[in-house]
């Protein structure tokens, strides 16, 4: 099995877990998320690879953080985690690179880095900020990241606090990578 499936398998079984903790059926999660329960089987049985829209989607409706969900499924235990040993996953439709740079722990911070190809677009709805603060920080290139209806051009050290929940996008309109980095802070 390739490492991309091991990663896609590992996601699906996470939010299998994180479901049927809940009580859930896939109906009643595909409801609350708005996405078909086709998909979430799908995921579920690792036989699609979700995109980042779709976890943004399922993480909210299981009440966490997307990086929380990822964190659940990709990240090994322990206080240290070199950069060698941090998860990677990538958006099948996008590109989208994201790693889990902080190790799984009960702190209330994260840290993720994400690397998003010139030209591409990654839209996020609100439920998946509903229960964390964010800092986004761009580490090279430009950012154009659309907050509900504000637009936010950034440019390489440059660092936005996310504000209330909102359908948001990030953006590269460049025509190189940009690199950035979010912390995130989870509500207790």
């Amino acid at each position: 099995m390739s490492e991309e499936n091991d990663i896609d398998r590992r996601i699906g079984a996470r939010i299998r877990i994180e479901r049927e903790s809940r009580g859930w059926s896939l109906t009643e999660l595909a409801e609350k998320a708005s996405v078909s329960r086709a998909m979430i089987h799908k995921v579920e049985r690792g036989d699609s690879s979700p995109t980042a829209n779709l976890l943004g989607k399922l993480s909210g409706a299981l009440g966490l953080s997307m990086s929380t969900l990822m964190a659940r499924a990709e990240a090994p235990e322990g206080r240290l985690i070199r950069r060698d040993d941090q998860p990677l996953w990538t958006d099948p439709d996008t590109g989208y690179l994201r790693r889990q740079v902080s190790p799984r722990s009960d702190l209330p911070m994260e840290i993720v880095e994400v690397t998003l190809p010139a030209g591409r677009q990654v839209p996020m709805p609100a439920s998946a900020y509903a229960f964390l603060r964010q800092l986004i920080w761009v580490l090279d290139g430009d950012l154009t990241f659309i907050e509900g209806a504000a637009r936010h051009e950034m440019h390489a050290g440059d660092c936005l606090e996310l504000g209330p929940p909102a359908d948001c996008v990030f953006k590269n309109d460049s025509p190189h990578a940009c690199t950035y980095a979010v912390a995130l802070l989870k509500q207790r």
